[in-house]
């Protein structure tokens, strides 16, 4: 295989001359350009990316940790942050972790060891503590509220959109609301977050209308299985528009009211409301904050999309 000391050899220049020709570097005369273009196009050589990203300090390479390798809301992140990433002319590695300690901490090692120029953490187990010790490393941007602790994030407000959509249905004169949350609340911020609004807008302190750890279509439809068991339930409030069509495969809840979370095709297929909290902005967002020098927090603003009742 050709290396870059062969192109050095026969070409009669150092090495140093030829790696700024294979870098575009300005201060290299035409005639040594040419002449060693010439051999690296006879010899077909290709360059070691490794060794070349370590010259410059930059691989244009990030990489995203996500909860699980499928997942709509998941998705809808890695989507906008795909296509920032595609325009600034920048790599993407997805790294999955359904939420295993050990597993976040060894990428952040990767990270550590310059595998990457970045990282976007969509959502996670470790502390923010730990990963903000990776900061000397390289940028990390993260998903989620990160408080007081040195981390960049791109932030949706949960507590105004769910205090919100609580508010306008107890408005309407619903009283018996469902709802359905995913991760426990004492391993999520947001399912904490909104168990609490829910709890202080609707005054209810029980768990009857609560069904907890759903994620999936699947999830849904035994969700749905027990809130039919629910006489007086008026309403159900889902945390994803997959959950929620899951919801909907029960016949005995043809007359209640169904509402979604971030706009997906399944809310559109069966026209129910969704809140969307426009995640792929989330994804472009974040990728931005990556360059940025300083803390910052960007919080997107949310949508209520309300459709006729089915």
């Amino acid at each position: 295989m050709t290396t870059i000391r062969d192109i050095a050899k026969l070409s009669g220049y150092s090495v140093a001359t030829v790696s700024r020709v294979l870098n575009n570097h300005p201060y290299v005369s035409e005639e040594k350009r040419r002449k060693i273009l010439a051999l690296i196009k006879e010899l077909d050589y290709i360059p070691n990316i490794k060794a070349r990203n370590l010259s410059i300090g930059v691989s244009k390479h990030i990489a995203v940790m996500i909860p699980f390798a499928t997942h709509p809301c998941t998705d809808k992140i890695v989507s906008g942050i795909l296509s920032a990433a595609f325009e600034a002319g920048y790599k993407v590695t997805l790294l999955p972790t359904n939420y295993d300690p050990t597993i976040e901490k060894r990428y952040l090692d990767e990270l550590a060891a310059q595998a990457w120029d970045g990282m976007i953490i969509t959502s996670k187990k470790l502390s923010f503590e730990v990963i903000s010790s990776y900061l000397k490393y390289a940028p990390i941007v993260c998903c989620e509220e990160t408080g007081d602790y040195p981390l960049s994030c791109v932030a949706i407000d949960r507590r105004k959109s769910y205090h919100e959509l609580f508010t306008a249905l107890i408005e309407k004169g619903y009283r018996n609301i469902g709802l359905i949350v995913g991760r426990a609340a004492k391993d999520s911020a947001s399912t904490s977050i909104v168990l609490d609004t829910y709890r202080s807008v609707t005054g209810r302190k029980d768990d009857t209308y609560i069904v907890k750890n759903c994620r999936t279509f699947e999830d849904g439809v035994k969700a749905g299985d027990y809130f039919a068991t629910l006489k007086s339930l008026e309403v159900i409030v889902t945390n994803g528009d997959d959950v929620a069509a899951g919801v909907l495969q029960n016949d005995a809840l043809t007359s209640i009211d169904i509402i979604g979370e971030e706009n997906l095709l399944p809310s559109r297929l069966l026209n129910f409301s969704t809140v969307d909290h426009h995640l792929d902005q989330c994804g472009e967002a974040a990728f931005q904050l990556l360059f940025e020098k300083k803390k910052k927090t960007i919080t997107i603003p949310h949508t209520y999309i309300e459709r006729n009742k089915r």
